[in-house]
C-alpha cells in the first residue's frame, strides 16, 4: 500500500514465500508515517495469509535507516500534531513487535536511533560485516527521548535494563563486532549472505512441527505487548511532547538535518 500517487516508501518482493520488504526513502532509508503505515500493512498481511512465512526487513543502498524524517518533527505546528503524529506511530510499532510470524532484520547498514528501534522490534538480526556500519542510539544528544512504545521495545530487545541504560545514556555508535558482543545483533554474515541467511532463519523457524513458533512468540512477548497497550492508554505522555517546542531542540535537530542533507 504505497502513499497517494502510488509512491511507496518500501518496496517489496516475495522469495520463498518470504517478503522482502526493503525500505527505500532517500538516501538514509529515513522513517515517515507512510512507511511505518506501509511496514503494518505488510505485517496484516503475513499475519492472515498462511502462503506467507515471514518478513526479512532490510535497506536500499548503503544505510538500513538512519531513523525517523527530522523535517517531520520540525514541522510540528502545535502539541496536538506531535500527539497524532505519535499515536499512528505507536500503533505501527507495536503491529511490528507482535507480528505472528518471524520477522528478521538484515542489516545491511548502519542502523541508527529510529533504525535501531525497528530492529528491536524484530525476532533475529543479521549485520552486514563491514568496518564502516555502525549501531546506536542518539536520541539524548538531539533531546528528543523515546516514546512509550519505542522505549519497550528496546528494552525488550536488549534484554536488560543495564544494556538499556548504557545504549540510551552513552549514545555511543558501535561497530558491527561490539554489537555482536552486546548483543545488539545476533549474527555478522558478509553482504552476499545477508538475505540468504534470513530467509534460512525464517525458513527454520516456520518449519517446525505445529507451527510452535508463533505460540512460543506470542508467549514471549505478551506481557510486554501488554504493558505497552496499558502504558500509551494510562501514561500522561502526551504533556511531556512538549520537548519538540523547546527551542534548544528544535536547534539542535535544524543542525543536525541541515548536516544529514
Amino acid at each position: 500500500m504505497g502513499q497517494p500517487g502510488g509512491f511507496t516508501m518500501i518496496q517489496e518482493r516475495i522469495e520463498d514465500g518470504i517478503i522482502i520488504a526493503t525500505m527505500a526513502h532517500g538516501k538514509n532509508n529515513s522513517i515517515t508515517l507512510d512507511l511505518l503505515r506501509q511496514l503494518k500493512d505488510i505485517v496484516t498481511r503475513v499475519n492472515t495469509q498462511d502462503e506467507i512465512k515471514g518478513i526479512v526487513l532490510t535497506g536500499s543502498g548503503k544505510t538500513f535507516s538512519s531513523g525517523f524524517d527530522l523535517p517531520i518533527f520540525l514541522g510540528f505546528k502545535d502539541i496536538k500534531e506531535a500527539v497524532d503524529f505519535y499515536i499512528d506511530e505507536e500503533d505501527c510499532m507495536l503491529e511490528l513487535f507482535t507480528c505472528k510470524k518471524p520477522v528478521v532484520a538484515a542489516v545491511n547498514g548502519s542502523a541508527v536511533a529510529g533504525g535501531m528501534i525497528l530492529t528491536m522490534a524484530c525476532d533475529w538480526r543479521i549485520m552486514k560485516n563491514h568496518p564502516k556500519l555502525k549501531m546506536g542510539m542518539s536520541e539524548i544528544k538531539i533531546g528528543v527521548p523515546l516514546s512509550v512504545t519505542q522505549s519497550w521495545i528496546m528494552r525488550f530487545g536488549l534484554g536488560s535494563n543495564r544494556l538499556f541504560r548504557d545504549v540510551m545514556y552513552l549514545s555511543e555508535m558501535y561497530d558491527v563486532n561490539r554489537a555482536k558482543e552486546l548483543g545488539l545483533i545476533d549474527e555478522i554474515v558478509e553482504e552476499d549472505q545477508l538475505i540468504i541467511r534470513a530467509k534460512e532463519i525464517i525458513g527454520n523457524f516456520m518449519g517446525q512441527p505445529g507451527h510452535a513458533f508463533t505460540k512460543i512468540k506470542d508467549d514471549l512477548r505478551m506481557s510486554t505487548a501488554q504493558s505497552i497497550r496499558e502504558a500509551v492508554k494510562s501514561e500522561n505522555w502526551q504533556k511531556s511532547l512538549q520537548f519538540f517546542f523547546d527551542p534548544a531542540v528544535r536547534a539542535t535537530l535544524d543542525s543536525v538535518q541541515k548536516k544529514m542533507e
